[in-house]
């Protein structure tokens, strides 16, 4: 606060000395109007101190005009910083539904876009609306106080009509902008789209078609840019006539009243330089008009980002998750659940199963029926629409998503990497690890060949999304930094679907491993039957419902939907077999 009045109080300082050069001007030009022969000496000590005031109060309004910049400079920041870190933190916690039906694209832009707003928005209040409002009340005080009525009517009349003008005109050009603004977002969500899938539009060849669809956005922002143009012409060819011809009609009002006797050549530039004087504070008026209505749009996408209600939230008076510290914690309880990403497409059905505490559980089932879901759900990534999901007997909507996520640790399908390098990617897991305590994790995930044969060791740059790494050392990565977080509740979801055989059999080896010498709920959602028929217990999920449960033995002497299921995939695995048997004979 004590910035903004400072800097208020620079503004009128700066503004005073401004409209004070001119009476220097005109005092000078009166004195030279003397007999310079006769009163030499007189005249030259006045002239010469009327100069040096006239110069110090140029130099004063400069100084004072800087000086309230500097000084606003951080008021206007810390709110500009203030502003984007809300935005910032609040899209963090929208839901993940919210998410994917955005493109990253238009989010980043939008916010880039805003905060530049705001910042032009406080800059022009304090930087030229204030002053221009203030020099123009100043301005027509004088007149009026000097000259009369009338040119202080004429300025004030230009003023108007420069304003209305300006007004509507920037109405008009408002919708070119906001076209400009939308083929903008759409050519950086195509370019950003098509550079993230680089690697799909090079398996298909498809650079020509991206690139068209690119230059199609780019072609829509050239015509509103065009259009802009053209209309900035029309409104500053406008403002110009309306501004030229005040100055023309007082300065033939001044040239009179200098014939008739009544006025000085002084008062003639002095009234020039008055008027003058306005037309660049003017020229910026008309500029801040049309940035300032842009600006605003900027800002309106901005707060709208804000507004948008964060559905997964704390209930009020949510307490931590408090996990059962007399026996193995960890137990989830799915109690009728169900749940569609759309009200009448249901994924889960009226579901109830229990995972129980420390065991290894898979989800199996086929394509849709809801095994990632359950992931979802119990991470809190959506809420359920009926039923309710239980860990360790605490309904998981009432307690704090904080408490709640933090005791749960996931391997993903596909692992998101940070453009970073190894060990801070395996550092997220749990930022306050030490770099002993992210070397024995590399050793257990067995990645300490791959660090020893990179020349950064553990200081490789992964690549955007880890495309410099393969595959399996992305999982085994996401195994680490799984294990890094401690959690007692860990989910692998597909974790090794993407993986070839040897891949997949050595990373299966580490996740047992790790599940023998760490005592926690380990819940594995899988296609391949294969890598989880050791499973202490296995919910077979069809059509959004529980169809079966049991061990591997279990399950597939009741010969129903799982015993298909691992019929169809050993015969596919046996076929496959074959086929490289009598590839080898050949």
């Amino acid at each position: 606060m004590l910035g903004v009045v400072i800097a208020l109080l620079l503004l009128i300082g700066s503004k005073l000395l401004n409209v004070q050069v001119p009476f220097f001007f005109k005092s000078i030009i009166d004195e030279m109007n003397i007999n310079w022969e006769q009163q030499l000496g007189t005249v030259g000590t006045v002239v010469g101190t009327l100069i040096l005031a006239y110069g110090g109060a140029r130099f004063g309004a400069v100084l004072f005009g800087e000086l309230r910049n500097a000084v606003f400079a951080s008021v206007a920041q810390s709110a500009i910083k203030r502003v984007a870190q809300n935005t910032f933190r609040h899209l963090l916690n929208m839901d993940l539904q919210f998410h994917l039906s955005r493109q990253t694209g238009g989010l980043t832009r939008a916010i880039d876009r805003g905060t530049k707003g705001i910042s032009y928005v406080l800059s022009a209040m304090v930087f030229h609306i204030i002053p221009i409002s203030f020099e123009i009340t100043v301005v027509c005080g004088i007149l009026t106080y000097n000259y009369g009525a009338t040119f202080a009517a004429v300025t004030l009349s230009t003023m108007l009509a420069y304003s209305i003008f300006t007004i509507r005109t920037t109405a008009w050009r408002t919708q070119f902008r906001r076209d400009a603004n939308n083929a903008d977002n759409e050519a950086a969500n195509v370019a950003l789209d098509s550079l993230i899938n680089y690697e799909s539009v090079k398996y298909f060849n498809n650079e020509q078609f991206q690139a068209s669809k690119y230059e199609s956005a780019l072609l829509k922002y050239q015509n509103a840019s065009i259009n802009t143009a053209t209309s900035l012409a029309f409104l500053n060819a406008g403002q110009n006539f309306i501004f030229t011809s005040a100055l023309t009609a007082m300065m033939y009002m001044g040239c009179q009243g200098v014939a008739t006797g009544g006025l000085s050549v002084g008062d003639l530039v002095l009234i020039n330089q008055l008027v003058f004087q306005l037309s660049v504070p003017l020229n910026f008026l008309g500029s801040v008009y049309r940035e300032l209505k842009q600006s605003l749009l900027d800002m309106e996408n901005l707060f709208q980002l804000q507004e948008h209600e964060i559905k997964i939230k704390d209930v009020p008076g949510a307490k931590p998750l408090v996990l059962n510290q007399h026996t193995i914690p960890g137990e989830i309880r799915f109690e009728n659940v169900t749940f569609g990403y759309h009200p009448d497409r249901p994924i889960l059905k009226n579901a109830s199963f229990v995972i129980p505490a420390g065991q290894k559980v898979a989800i199996v089932g086929p394509s849709g029926s809801g095994k990632s879901t359950v992931l979802r759900l119990v991470f809190r990534f959506y809420d359920a629409q009926l039923g309710r999901i239980l860990i360790d007997g605490q309904d998981i909507s009432q307690v704090t998503i904080e408490s709640l996520r933090r005791a749960i640790g996931i391997v993903p399908q596909e692992t998101p990497l940070f453009n970073d390098t190894i060990k801070e990617n395996i550092r997220y897991g749990r930022l306050d690890a030490s770099d002993e305590e992210i070397d024995e994790m590399i050793k257990r995930v067995q990645l300490d060949k791959l660090v020893k044969d990179l020349p950064d060791g553990v200081n490789t740059i992964v690549g955007e999304r880890g495309m410099m790494i393969s595959g399996g050392e992305k999982q085994r990565l996401a195994m680490a930094r799984l294990m890094l977080k401690h959690a007692p509740i860990t989910f692998f979801d597909e974790a090794t679907s993407a993986l070839d055989t040897h891949t997949e059999q050595s990373l299966l080896k580490t996740i047992r491993e790790v599940s023998h010498s760490e005592i926690n709920t380990n819940v594995s959602i899988a296609h391949r039957l294969r890598t989880i028929a050791d499973a202490d217990k296995i919910i077979v999920l069809n059509q959004g419902r529980v169809q079966e449960e049991g061990t591997h033995k279990e399950l597939v002497e009741k010969d129903l939907i799982y015993a298909n299921l691992w019929n169809i995939q050993e015969m596919f695995e046996l076929e496959k077999e074959e086929g490289l048997e009598n590839e080898k004979l050949q």
